[in-house]
């Protein structure tokens, strides 16, 4: 028997990827994703389904990916799907739902004031479960679930550090570009003389003091700058906040603003709010970035408090926490 995780590649597949080991099922399980450099490296030996480019808002995307999975919707060995979103939970759940297959839906993280247009869409698909990560909207409909940024505590370090290593990430996003922070970014790192892994995404850089833009950088090989870098710089996204924070980092978070076109709308204030309420990240306005947020996040780090729990998911029978397998990628 299977579970089908279903999520968007970016903050989505990284908040599902974390919260996996907290789910209540036993059974072995099979990830549904675009593939990208950082899906790829994270899902390395995993059993994946790959689907086709899932771009924010895109109705045809999303209907050709329902099409995609319709032969897995029909096997006999899926018992659940679960999501994070965004659109592919929308190509994934009602289906699940019509082939009598149970349906869970988180919603991300980044939602502190309520759901996104997958949740609201989702919220009225009957017998999808819904989740919330942040207990101030929940209700008899949303049940809060806890969330993926459970289980850390900042710390001041003992010694003051140098911003001399930087990693600056502006997501993977094939629609939006951010150079109003590389424009305010780039001039002052170049100042400092720091070395910096750039992960610009779609954003254009030219014109601007920043060596070797890489559009994607494979998860493990940002894993591993991240852990070797004073400082991390980004976008306020949830995939990168979440291994900032594994790294034992502060993260210094920038919101994308839907005025500039940046987004589709400004839920990144939402979740840099909630982080920086919980201690876990500096947050800055693109147009303040300063030398000093980046010496406060250079000079703290992030340590795990606490295991979290299993995920409170609405099943039948007894809740069991589902064990952790690798299999050959498909």
């Amino acid at each position: 028997m299977t579970i089908l995780l279903v999520a968007n590649d970016g903050g989505h597949l990284a908040q599902l990827h974390s919260l996996a080991r907290r789910l209540p099922f036993a059974d072995d399980h099979r990830w549904v994703t675009t593939p990208t450099a950082q899906s790829e490296s994270l899902l390395q030996g995993e059993d994946v389904f790959w689907v086709g480019p899932a771009p924010t808002r895109d109705l045809r995307a999303a209907v050709d990916n329902a099409r995609l999975l319709a032969p897995l919707m029909r096997r006999r060995s899926v018992t659940a799907v679960i999501s994070t979103g965004s659109s592919l939970a929308v190509s994934a759940l009602p289906q699940a739902r019509a082939h009598g297959i149970a349906a869970h839906y988180i919603e991300s993280a980044t939602r502190t004031d309520g759901p996104s247009l997958s949740g609201r869409i989702l919220a009225r698909t009957p017998g999808v479960q819904l989740y919330t990560q942040n207990p101030t909207w929940a209700d008899r409909r949303w049940t809060y679930a806890g969330s993926v940024f459970d289980g850390w505590a900042p710390s001041e370090r003992p010694l003051p550090r140098r911003v001399k290593r930087v990693v600056v990430s502006l997501g993977t996003s094939r629609t939006y570009g951010f150079r109003r922070l590389v424009e305010r970014l780039a001039p002052m790192l170049h100042d400092l003389g720091a070395e910096v892994l750039w992960q610009t995404g779609t954003t254009d850089v030219s014109g601007l003091p920043v060596e070797a833009p890489r559009p994607s950088v494979p998860a493990l090989e940002m894993s591993e700058a991240l852990r070797d870098s004073d400082v991390v710089i980004a976008h306020a996204g949830t995939g990168i906040a979440l291994e900032a924070l594994r790294a034992g980092k502060l993260p210094v978070l920038v919101p994308r603003r839907a005025e500039f076109s940046e987004h589709v709308d400004d839920h990144q204030e939402q979740i840099a709010r909630m982080l920086d309420h919980r201690g876990l990240a500096v947050v800055r306005e693109a147009d303040r970035l300063d030398l000093t947020a980046l010496e406060r996040a250079a000079n703290h780090e992030v340590c795990v408090r606490e295991d979290s729990g299993p995920l409170p998911l609405k099943v039948d029978g007894p809740t069991r926490t589902r064990g952790q397998r690798s299999v050959n990628a498909a």
